[in-house]
């Protein structure tokens, strides 16, 4: 049965956490999450501190009766006394800030007079002191969508958490490279409709992400946390998400969970739960509140001056939506096709290169090709490098081979064979043409396609499909 989730008074926001480059926020730490064998290992115990309206947070709360012993450790390459709690924070990465300040301009949002960094109670053992330390960066955003416009209520300049390895009975085990990294968290409002919307818009706040130099790439960079209620039920933020797939499915459970427990007269409370890689999710601690924030005195400050923020605001990258339309109408190349080379350097070194064969044709052996080696073949294309596809455009554009032959001549490569041109060289014209004429005398009364197809059989990988089609036609 289809779910009417206007009536079930659905409402829907997300929370988008994105790393940034560069140094870390509070720290000259490079940001390279270092693989190295751990030179630095320390172990603490947390608590929870009243927050600036005087209470404890309840979130917090919970994480400390759990009365467990954190364990920390790190390389000294990207790990400093700052990460470890022994050392004051040094200012505000003025990179990392500016780089924000740019992602939120892309949002559409006002940037604050006066950015005041504030500790947020955090005591799982994600951060070493006990708190993180955020940055309200701007408010009042939106960005627009298939299903109407969709709020940015805040934006923050954050630091990252360390990553959790291990947990036991009475412990917690971190690796601290990561602990620090500046993490821009974008808000929602709860304008998103039902599962597939929120898919949409939080794939369109990626895009927007990826569109501003200084984001970092790659997994496990950026997280999406969704937030989700419906009448009766109550509010769970969902983390966990690496997937944008998995959103709706995991927003589709727990809805049906919280329909279950209403039906069966339970109470529902505010929860904080884990997405499953089964799609269904997991209770981790209570919904967190207000009362875990209090302000940083060890960090000063920051005045936003109006002329700098002019002189970003005229100098905004183009968003990678915009690029792929300038692409394709550049190349003539299809929409999915144009997503993939946007950022293809090679791409674009090889369609100045050979200019006899186009675009089309260099974008198929590109991205078309290697899926159907792997797929049709069942042999592993991203052996292919660089220089293989270049030498086989080569013969192509030099008119040695025709475009059906590179499929042939890249599975050379795979295997690392040989190459005798003589077995791939095209036909021209002139013999083609004399060839169809003299089929037609000796098989007459076929259909074109069955023509076709006798003469791909016989010169597979030596003639143009469309060249042959055209020959057809014409006698």
């Amino acid at each position: 049965m289809e779910i009417s989730y206007e009536s079930l008074g659905f409402k829907c926001g997300l929370e988008l956490h994105q790393q940034l480059e560069g140094k870390k926020l509070f720290c000259n730490c490079p940001t390279l999450n270092s693989d190295k064998e751990p030179d630095i290992r320390i172990e603490r115990k947390l608590r929870a501190v009243a927050g600036e309206t005087g209470a404890v947070d309840i979130a917090a709360e919970f994480e400390m009766m759990k009365n467990k012993k954190m364990l920390y450790e790190g390389n000294s390459e990207d790990v400093c006394l700052v990460e470890l709690d022994e050392t004051p924070p040094e200012p505000i990465n003025p990179e990392a800030l500016e780089t924000a300040l740019i992602i939120a301009l892309l949002l559409n949002a006002k940037i604050v007079d006066e950015i005041q960094v504030m500790r947020k109670t955090v005591v799982d053992g994600s951060n070493v002191s006990g708190f993180q330390r955020t940055a309200l960066i701007a408010m009042d955003g939106h960005v627009g969508s298939s299903l109407g416009k969709i709020s940015i209520p805040t934006i923050c300049l954050e630091e990252e958490a360390a990553q959790k390895l291990e947990e036991g009975k009475d412990f917690v085990k971190y690796r601290l490279d990561r602990l620090g990294i500046p993490l821009i968290e974008i808000a929602t409002g709860t304008e998103i409709k039902n599962p597939e919307h929120a898919k949409e818009v939080a794939s369109h706040m990626g895009m927007v992400l990826r569109s501003v130099e200084g984001v970092k790439r790659g997994l496990g960079t950026i997280r999406q946390d969704v937030n989700i209620s419906i009448k009766e039920g109550a509010r769970a933020e969902i983390k966990g998400f690496q997937d944008l797939r998995s959103i709706p499915k995991v927003i589709e459970f727990e809805i049906k969970r919280q329909l279950d427990a209403i039906n069966q007269g339970k109470k529902i409370s505010k929860e904080v739960r884990k997405a499953e890689h089964d799609f269904t999710t997991s209770f981790l601690r209570p919904l967190p509140g207000a009362a875990r924030l209090y302000p940083e005195t060890d960090v000063l400050p920051v005045r936003i001056e109006k002329s700098h923020l002019e002189k970003l605001r005229k100098n905004l990258p183009k968003l990678i939506m915009h690029k792929i339309e300038d692409f394709e109408k550049k190349h003539k190349l299809p929409h999915d096709i144009s997503k993939k080379l946007i950022e293809n350097q090679f791409f674009e070194s090889l369609v100045k290169k050979f200019k006899k064969i186009g675009p089309s044709a260099i974008a198929n052996a590109l991205v078309n090709i290697p899926k159907e080696i792997k797929t049709r073949f069942n042999l592993d294309s991203s052996k292919l490098e660089e220089h293989d596809f270049e030498e086989v455009l080569s013969y192509l554009n030099e008119g040695k081979i025709s475009k059906e032959a590179v499929i042939g001549l890249l599975i050379k490569k795979i295997k690392e064979e040989n190459i005798d041109l003589r077995h791939f060289e095209s036909v021209s014209e002139e013999e083609l043409e004399k060839e169809i004429k003299a089929m037609l005398q000796e098989k007459p009364g076929l259909s074109q396609s069955a023509y076709m197809g006798l003469v791909m059989a016989k010169h597979r990988g030596k003639v143009d499909g469309k060249k042959v089609m055209e020959l057809l036609k014409k006698i």
